[in-house]
């Protein structure tokens, strides 16, 4: 009993020590690694004249840049026209801006500071759209490119990818030429043409600033909203990429006699072979991790979380499995926690009654930083094993960015307008996407993906999709970040 007795004991010595050490941990919880914006000067609101923002929104938005995945479907005059469009819309800003075209179509801006020391900031806003999906036009409120104002938004494929970026930034610059603001920072304008599809605008823009020796202080391109129905704490809360993923197209192909359906092979043929291959590659995923940009978000806010969610962040010794669980509940909260694995095309014998000689399958990666384009081929390698199948790249992977600083002056100024702008607080966080900002990495020291728009968790799924439209409340909120942004970082 004695020897019982004192099992006991020691047993409970431990669980309190545990929640001793729990609850230290929780109530001494601090972010890691992220600085204040607390004393930063911020230049001050501009007027805004949202009636005439939407007009400006709207006409772009009823220019038709469709980036189309074959180059021959463009339409090369619609990209002028909204060349044309900027110019006369913004003369002020392109007074006080010299304006370049590089690529085929893509605007570089800059608006040349008063000392050459400072490190310039870099702003990004795409120019493409993606198309709509024929046959269904019919479900949209208002035509996809009529550019609608209606029910307090401006409707139309575009208004907010990335047209609604593109023009809010015009209408900040404008704002502060027409007041006369002279940037000691130089600021730099990129506009890219085809960030739908290839970026080879973007790709171009930085070779030209590579090729003047430019190290920009930061980047600001498009990314992640204000969440206005954050899970994690009810309220909302901004969300600034510190780093997007990777991208890669995997082709997995599986060689076969083919011949006729009448007589199929003992082992089921090239389509059974590709299907174990996919079930192999898919089944040997790469597993979450409550690690990186990912989780820095809920590490960010559980300070002001409810008290059970701190506990958890503050420490991921005891909790770790918990937080993965509830994170990667849904598929987008997964995608922040792993490498992903989408198998989406397939292709196999051109009639119904043949053997194909050759099965193809396409798998898109979405690959997590701290994974790499070989990792992620050595894993699917080595998950199909000794199955007869080929894997080759579709095309070169682009792999995942670094991850930005959350203690640098750039993302001081950064995070400090977008709070003040917005009115929530601020958290880092990945970019599952890809943005023409990764190709600005070796011409920046950071690169931030940030939109001042209020979007509810439903409202991303009209991006790419239908009924996509930005309303007068988020525009206003748009104009007066980017101008303030431009005015704090640059003034």
């Amino acid at each position: 009993m004695r020897i019982l007795g004192r099992v006991a004991l020691a047993v409970l010595v431990i669980i309190l020590l545990v929640i001793g050490v729990a609850l230290y941990r929780t109530l001494t919880y601090k972010p890691p690694g992220e600085v204040a914006g607390n004393d930063v000067r911020l230049a001050p609101a501009v007027p805004v004249d949202v009636v005439l923002a939407a007009q400006h929104l709207s006409q772009a938005v009823q220019i038709q840049t469709v980036s189309h995945q074959d180059l021959a479907d463009d339409q090369p005059d619609e990209w002028r026209k909204l060349h044309d469009f900027l110019a006369a819309t913004y003369p002020a800003a392109h007074a006080a801006m010299t304006r370049e075209i590089v690529g085929k179509n893509t605007l570089v801006y800059t608006w040349k500071g008063s000392d050459p020391s400072l490190a310039p900031i870099i702003l990004m806003a795409h120019q493409d759209v993606v198309p709509v999906t024929a046959g269904s036009e019919g479900d949209w409120k208002h035509p996809p490119f009529s550019g609608a104002i209606a029910d307090g938004a401006v409707w139309g494929r575009g208004s907010i990818d990335d047209k609604g970026n593109l023009i809010t930034l015009f209408e900040g610059a404008e704002a502060l030429a027409k007041q006369g603001f002279r940037p000691r920072r130089t600021v730099i304008i990129v506009s890219g043409e085809d960030e739908e599809t290839h970026g080879t605008g973007a790709q171009a823009a930085a070779g030209l600033l590579k090729s003047r020796g430019i190290k920009a202080q930061f980047v600001v391109d498009e990314g992640l909203p204000v969440i206005a129905d954050n899970p994690v704490t009810g309220g909302r809360l901004a969300l600034i990429g510190t780093a997007e993923k990777g991208y890669a197209t995997m082709a997995v192909t599986a060689k076969a006699e083919g011949g006729h359906s009448s007589a199929p092979p003992a082992d089921g043929g090239g389509v059974v072979t590709l299907a174990r291959a996919i079930t192999a590659i898919t089944d040997h995923g790469f597993p979450m991790d409550f690690r990186g940009p990912g989780a820095a978000m809920l590490q960010t806010i559980a300070g002001k979380a409810p008290f059970a969610v701190r506990m958890a962040v503050a420490n991921p010794w005891l909790f770790k499995p918990l937080l993965i669980k509830q994170m990667g509940a849904t598929p987008s909260g997964a995608a922040m926690l792993h490498t992903t694995i989408a198998p989406t095309m397939l292709k196999g014998s051109p009639k119904e009654n043949v053997l194909p000689q050759d099965a193809t399958a396409w798998i898109n990666y979405r690959i997590e930083p701290g994974d790499t384009s070989a990792s992620v081929m050595a894993r699917a390698r080595a998950a199909v094993a000794k199955l007869p199948v080929t894997l080759a790249w579709v095309d070169r992977p682009s792999e995942p960015s670094p991850v930005s600083s959350t203690a640098s002056p750039g993302w001081k100024v950064l995070s400090a307008v977008a709070s003040q702008v917005t009115g929530a607080p601020v958290a880092p966080s990945l970019v599952t996407a890809g943005t023409d900002s990764r190709y600005l990495q070796p011409v920046a020291t950071n690169v931030y993906r940030f939109q001042a728009m209020d979007l509810g968790l439903k409202d991303v799924e009209m991006i790419h999709g239908t009924n996509e439209h930005l309303t007068l409340t988020n525009l206003k909120q748009c104009v007066q970040f980017y101008a303030r942004l431009i005015a704090t970082a640059a003034g």
